[in-house]
């Protein structure tokens, strides 16, 4: 919670339903934005928790570690991971909805 804070970044932690507030600042400063604005916050959160879950989904699917040496081919190496995931969540959806894609050569733009 403090290392969020200590680069600017707003910690939005779900509390347990016993929780007071009675804490650090910081943690009671966050307890009152949960109580009097709970909306805002459970919208925030959720966003947050989103995130989590992909990156679960990504390590699942892929494994959690990665065999690049440098910098730059990590940074791919991770880029690819995720096309490759958002790939198979488009497919999942495309099966699940019963969606028919349209390509653009299917539409007569192409070379346009």
């Amino acid at each position: 919670m403090y290392a969020i804070a200590a680069h600017n970044g707003t910690p939005f932690i779900a509390f347990k339903t016993n929780a007071t507030g009675k804490a650090s600042a910081l943690y009671e400063q966050m307890f009152h934005y949960f109580m009097y604005r709970r909306e805002e916050f459970l919208q925030r959160y959720h966003k947050r928790s989103n995130v989590e879950s992909t990156f679960s989904m990504l390590k699942r699917k892929f494994g959690d570690s990665l065999r690049s040496k440098t910098d730059t081919a990590l940074v791919n190496e991770t880029l690819c991971k995720v096309l490759c995931h958002n790939l198979v969540v488009l497919i999942h959806e495309m099966h699940e909805l019963d969606l028919t894609p349209v390509f653009w050569a299917d539409r007569g733009i192409v070379g346009q």
